[in-house]
């Protein structure tokens, strides 16, 4: 299975589509019209075991909310996702139940060498 969790109106997630090659074979997910399910973020932290790693600190309700003193927990971050598809980092590609966040070119590099095995 390949999925890809976006905002359809970010142009970092368009650039990353093309870069990576994904076609009518990947599943998308507008996280803007259907944010990620709670299921699929425990899956995430499964992976990563954090929800501070999955969560965007780039996201501009962050700084405008000022609530980067007042998240004291994982969970608190967790929250936040579930409640804002902002702070979701972005994009979040599965392959084969493997879970890649961000958009840092480690991260792309990673992708293509899983597309490309």
């Amino acid at each position: 299975m390949k999925k890809i969790y976006l905002l359809n109106s970010c142009s970092t997630c368009q650039r990353i589509i093309k870069e990576i090659g994904v076609d009518e074979s990947w599943e998308q997910q507008n996280i803007k019209e259907q944010n990620i399910d709670e299921e699929t973020l425990d899956k995430i932290y499964a992976q990563t075991g954090s929800y501070e790693a999955i969560f965007s600190k780039r996201a501009m309700k962050y700084k405008s909310l000022g609530i980067k003193d007042k998240v004291q927990e994982d969970a608190d971050y967790k929250s936040l996702i579930l409640d804002e598809y902002t702070f979701l980092k972005r994009p979040v590609i599965v392959i084969d139940d493997v879970y890649f966040i961000g958009n840092s070119k480690k991260v792309i590099e990673k992708v293509k060498s899983v597309l490309n095995t």
